[in-house]
């Protein structure tokens, strides 16, 4: 059993998000943001540089603003690259020394919502300490009377050839004679980050590209496209007879795949693919893969006979980003479709992600569908309990008598799992099994018994 009892914090498992121009994303809110985190990063003499990147949300206009006068009143340039992907973002702050990077996006979310997360010299995200550290500066009184003088605010310029350099560095990740001649992709950016780089980068290689979610108007991003809708990318790859379709969400830190026969590949078969490639090329570090308590048990299974081990970390890749480097892996993932590869970034990337899979197929010669088989997919149920408190499992009554029986019934055919949403007020049941009827029956009894006590 998982519970949840930690003291509320402003940032979450992946940085502070909320609905725009509502605390805490509102102008005021964000330029404090703005002077507390210069405060943690000029924490030296000289000029300090801070970069910002966004996805296409109406609002990030916005926030950007305010975020930019926060850090230049306290003396630290900002960098503006505009709409880039999160890891984008992660690469350029480390490839131009800059003493933090800014992503304003809230991912997989509606344009309603949106987010700030930062990334800090070396391209990881922030610790939860220093993360700390920037929410307590932002309480009243901590930095009133500490800004620039006139002669040292800040400057703002920005980065024209950002998009060039992070397709460059893309394309450098995959082998040399790695060419997409001939390869026929469908290419969903959910109108969000990806939109002009994803393009570019597959068809320099020499794809042919059909793109669809590539038209932000700040208001669809994530709107029946992208990672979270596959189906969209299904019935295309079949119309257009295609060779895989590639689906992102609005920051493209996520990537969900189709094969030419329209089947949905989620995280969990990419973190499979690559890390038996990796297993037989001699590349793959730490004798496994990070997967998380949600990756499908079929896939742990598959591992073993494989003599491999897939870790499991809590749900979030900076959970996962711990465990790999706990367990000095070089891959990780989730089932989102965060895929982690730290040989070549610091966080989730799911352009480089779809690349690397591509990149797999024309070594292997095979067609996507030819992976499929990569392991067995354990029937799998997750059910949503909308709850009105997030109180520790144990205490729930009955609860415990509830589990046992379920792990009882289940043997060792499978496994259950609770846990709260990190950034919902909802109870997660999920229950695997070899028995489809028996997952079923399962999730069911135990989410009716959670509603029971904790619903609204």
């Amino acid at each position: 059993m998982s519970s949840v009892g930690k003291k509320a914090r402003l940032f979450g498992t992946d940085g502070i998000r909320g609905v725009a121009n509502v605390w805490p994303m509102d102008s005021e809110t964000v330029l404090r943001l703005g002077r507390a985190a210069a405060h943690v990063f000029r924490r030296s003499e000289g000029r300090h540089r801070v970069l910002i990147g966004k996805d296409t949300r109406l609002s990030g206009y916005m926030l950007e603003t305010a975020l930019e006068s926060g850090l230049s009143s306290m003396g630290v340039d900002v960098l503006l690259v505009g709409p880039l992907p999160t890891p984008g973002i992660a690469y350029m702050t480390k490839s131009m020394r800059a003493d933090a990077g800014v992503v304003i996006s809230a991912s997989h979310n509606s344009f309603e919502d949106n987010g700030i997360k930062f990334f800090g010299a070396d391209g990881f995200k922030l610790s939860d300490e220093m993360e700390d550290e920037i929410e307590r500066l932002m309480q009243p009184g901590e930095l009133d009377n500490l800004r620039a003088s006139p002669d040292k605010v800040g400057k703002a310029f920005r980065i024209e050839d950002a998009l060039g350099r992070y397709t460059v560095f893309l394309k450098s990740c995959v082998e040399r004679d790695c060419k997409l001649d001939g390869l026929k992709i469908v290419l969903d950016s959910a109108n969000g980050a990806a939109y002009k780089v994803a393009p570019m980068v597959f068809t320099e290689l020499g794809a042919q590209v059909i793109t669809v979610g590539d038209k932000p108007n700040g208001k669809n991003i994530n709107q029946d496209c992208g990672s979270l809708h596959p189906g969209l990318i299904s019935r295309m790859v079949k119309e257009h007879k295609a060779d895989i379709g590639i689906a992102f969400d609005g920051d493209a830190d996520r990537v969900v795949l189709c094969d030419e026969n329209g089947v949905t590949l989620d995280g969990d078969d990419i973190l499979a693919i690559c890390a038996f490639d990796m297993q037989q090329r001699g590349t793959l570090l730490g004798g496994g893969a990070v997967g998380t308590v949600m990756t499908n048990y079929g896939l742990e299974v598959a591992f073993r006979g494989k003599g491999l081990e897939l870790y499991r970390s809590d749900v979030g890749d900076r959970y996962v980003l711990a465990e790999m480097i706990a367990r000095k892996a070089n891959l990780g993932g989730e089932q989102s479709g965060h895929c982690i590869a730290l040989d070549y970034n610091t966080t989730g990337d799911g352009i480089l992600s779809a690349l690397l899979v591509v990149n797999i197929m024309l070594r292997q010669k095979k067609k996507l569908s030819e992976f499929q088989g990569c392991f067995n997919r354990y029937p799998q149920i997750l059910i949503n309990v909308p709850v009105k408190e997030k109180r520790p499992f144990e205490e729930v009554a009955g609860l415990h008598d509830a589990l046992k029986d379920a792990e009882k019934a289940l043997a060792d055919t499978g496994r259950v799992l609770l846990r709260y949403s990190g950034t919902e007020a909802k109870a997660r049941v999920m229950v695997e099994s070899v028995d489809a009827k028996l997952c079923r029956s399962v999730a069911d009894s135990l989410a009716e018994h959670v509603r029971r006590e904790l619903a609204p």
